[in-house]
Parts: structure tokens; C-alpha cells; sequence
């Protein structure tokens, strides 16, 4: 088979292939038989804005925004063939996204919203062949950033709402399905990344659920169906924050949530079927914030949760081997404070969690898993959690936590579906 000529790529692609798509001079050197080969070099230097606003009075039906801004995005997908992805993707200017609801008058069917920033974006899969990944993101100094508007003070939601507000620097989103995954992954993130997420109504007789997430890198791969993995990731913050805000509010509201995530660094990795050999390496200097607010005068079931981590790993095999190698160093602040307000209610839980460091690995008991742990965490920053629940008349079940923990490692053997 001749050898396929490169392909370069820039702004935004997407590759699915059942033969050979494009080579990197790296990889074409040894070509796989009969499969997909992918470069992709992108440069992103002006700013990336997108912007909605939605007047609505009254509405029999649901009411639905989507507003979404991306500085370079990939996607490289391959059936019953290998695939191999050599990425460079460099977002220099900065991203935003915003959503403004202006809601009056009886709104019967649901209030849907999701606004969403990112960065940089890489999507790889391989069903029914392996994958090798080389990939590298850089976001510079820079803000990347989504907020979410519902402005109803004389809004009656009810049909409940949905709201989500995410800002992610840079993601590498990898899955598989008989197959075997291996290769670099190296994200750098300079940005301020911010997600904030604000509500006001009067009556929300449903389910209503507002959601801030703003993370500086995340790479995460789910395989299954006789798959194996190994791979070699690292991520560095160094931007001035990543904060998510979520503040909900309503006069009148019966089931009600308001939550917020913060992550400076994420690594999630699960397997279904073979071996997991992981090294991590994590490393932030970010200050990591997350607070959400839920208030509401009369309330049935009200909900206030913040979570804030610098680092984060998960590595999960329902198979009989894991090795992981993680190394973790956050000297990034953490503050995390949740909140609830009301006067006449029934149930009300907050809760407030932030933590410096975190890796967790587990494999299957029922397959003899074998599971080998090298681990090394420092955090010198502070962490701080608060709660803060206020009830100024009658209230049922009130429940409070605030946990704050510098380093945290958990690795075990579990049964199948624990």
C-alpha cells in the first residue's frame, strides 16, 4: 500500500475514516497496515466570543438555548482500523460565552440552557482498533471564560429548569472499544478560566438545577470490551484562577439545586477488560475557588454543593491490573463555601468540599486484580472549606458538612458495580 502523503490541519476538523485519513512525519515512518493516520497542528491568536440573549413572556413549551465558543477543536474517529494522532493545539487570544435569559409570565415546559468555553478540544476513538496518541495543548495568558443570565423575578418556571455554565481550558476526550490505547498526553493552561451561573425567579413548582464547572485541564479516556491502556499524562495551571459560581434563587421553589466545581487539573481514566498502566503528573499554581448560593423563601427541597480541587486523578479497571505512578504538587489556594438561605421550607442540604491533592485507584476483586500504587503528593497552598445554612422560620431536615483536606489517596479492590 503506498505511503499516504501528510495532511496539516488547522481551526477546526473533524476526520472520520475507515482507511488512511493523513500522516504526521513521525508516524508515517512505520504507517499501520490499513489504518487512519491523523496530524493536526493548530494556532488560534484572536479572541472567540458567542453570545445570546432570549426575551420570553409566557411559553407553552420548553425554552431552549445553547450557546457554545472553542478556540481549536479535533476530532479523529477510526472503525475496525488502528488509528495514530500526532495534535499540537496552541489558543492564545481568549474565549467567551454567554447566555441571557429575560423570562416573564407563566413558562409551562421546561427552561433548558447550556453555555460552554473552551479552549482547546481534542477528540479521539477507536472501535475495533488501537490507538496511539501524541498531544500537546497550550493555552496562554488569557481568559477563558461562560456565564449564564436568567433574569425572572416574575417568573413563574413550571416545567422546573436545567441550567449549565462550563469553562474548560484544555480537554482530551479519548474513547475505545477492543482496543488498545497508548501515547502522551501534555496540557498547559496560562488562562483564567471562570464559569458563573446566576438565577432570580419567583415560582418553580418542579425540579430546578443550576451547574458552574470550570476546569484548567481535564484529559479523560473511557475503554471497554476488552481494552487496555497505557499512557503517560501531564498538566500544569498556571493561570491567576479557575473558579466556578453558581447563585440560585427563587421566592417560591420545590425542588431546587445549586452547584459548583472547580478543578484545577483532572485526569479520568477507566477500563473494561485488560491492563491500565498510568503515570500522572500534575502540577498547579492556580488559586481554585468554587462557591454556590441557593436561596429561597418558601421551599420544599433545596440544595447548595461546591467542590474545589487542584489535583485530581481517577484510574478504575474492571479487569485484573492496574498500575498507576502519580505525582501531584498543588501550591494554588483552595476555597470552597456553600450556602442556603431560607425562611419556610421542609429539607435542606449544603455542603462544602475542597481538596489540595486527590488520586484514587481501584480494580476488580472477582478477576485477582493486581493493583500496584507509586504515589507522591505535596500541597503547600491553603485549603478552606465553608458551609453556611441560615433558616429564619420553620424548616424540616437541615444537614451541613464542610470538609477541607490537603492530600488525599485511596486505592482498593472492589467487586464489579461497587
Amino acid at each position: 500500500m503506498a505511503r499516504p502523503a501528510p495532511i496539516r490541519l488547522a481551526g477546526t476538523i473533524a476526520a472520520t475514516a475507515l482507511c488512511v485519513a493523513a500522516a504526521t512525519s513521525a508516524f508515517a515512518r512505520t504507517p499501520p497496515q490499513d489504518g487512519v493516520i491523523v496530524l493536526n497542528n493548530q494556532l488560534r491568536l484572536g479572541d472567540v466570543i458567542a453570545g445570546q440573549t432570549l426575551n420570553v413572556e409566557g411559553a407553552s413549551d420548553e425554552v431552549g438555548a445553547t450557546t457554545s465558543a472553542s478556540g481549536n477543536i479535533v476530532s479523529a474517529t477510526a472503525q475496525d482500523r488502528d488509528i495514530q494522532v500526532s495534535s499540537t493545539q496552541t489558543s492564545n487570544g481568549d474565549v467567551r460565552s454567554t447566555t441571557t435569559l429575560n423570562l416573564d409570565g407563566d413558562l409551562e415546559g421546561p427552561v433548558n440552557a447550556t453555555t460552554q468555553s473552551r479552549g482547546n478540544y481534542l477528540a479521539a476513538a477507536a472501535y475495533g482498533g488501537d490507538v496511539a496518541i501524541e498531544a500537546t495543548q497550550d493555552v496562554g495568558p488569557s481568559e477563558i471564560t461562560a456565564g449564564s443570565t436568567l433574569n425572572g423575578p416574575t417568573a413563574r418556571l413550571l416545567g422546573g429548569a436545567s441550567i449549565g455554565v462550563t469553562a474548560i481550558g484544555n480537554t482530551a476526550s479519548m474513547a475505545a472499544s477492543a482496543s488498545h490505547v497508548s501515547g502522551t498526553v501534555i496540557q498547559r493552561s496560562e488562562a483564567g478560566v471562570r464559569a458563573e451561573n446566576f438565577a432570580e425567579t419567583q415560582y418553580i413548582p418542579a425540579t430546578a438545577e443550576f451547574i458552574s464547572q470550570s476546569i484548567a485541564n481535564t484529559t479523560a479516556l473511557n475503554s471497554g470490551l476488552a481494552s487496555s491502556q497505557n499512557l503517560t499524562i501531564r498538566q500544569r495551571s498556571a493561570g491567576d484562577a479557575v473558579t466556578a459560581s453558581t447563585s440560585a434563587n427563587a421566592a417560591n421553589a420545590w425542588d431546587l439545586a445549586g452547584r459548583a466545581r472547580a478543578t484545577a487539573n483532572q485526569t479520568l481514566l477507566y477500563n473494561d477488560g485488560g491492563s491500565v498502566v498510568a503515570t500522572t503528573d500534575q502540577s498547579n499554581l492556580s488559586q481554585v475557588r468554587a462557591s454556590a448560593t441557593v436561596t429561597s423563601y418558601d421551599w420544599g427541597g433545596a440544595v447548595a454543593v461546591a467542590a474545589g480541587t487542584g489535583n485530581e486523578v481517577v484510574a478504575g479497571n474492571n479487569d485484573i491490573y492496574l498500575e498507576i505512578d502519580n505525582s501531584q504538587v498543588n501550591s494554588g489556594g483552595i476555597e470552597v463555601t456553600a450556602e442556603f438561605a431560607g425562611t419556610n421550607g421542609y429539607d435542606a442540604y449544603v455542603s462544602a468540599d475542597a481538596v489540595g491533592n486527590a488520586v484514587t485507584g481501584y480494580v476488580c476483586s472477582t478477576c485477582q486484580g493486581n493493583l500496584i500504587a507509586t504515589n507522591s503528593q505535596t500541597n503547600s497552598g491553603p485549603v478552606s472549606a465553608t458551609s453556611t445554612t441560615t433558616i429564619n422560620g420553620t424548616g424540616r431536615t437541615i444537614a451541613s458538612s464542610a470538609t477541607a483536606v490537603g492530600n488525599t489517596a485511596t486505592f482498593y479492590v472492589s467487586r464489579p458495580g461497587s
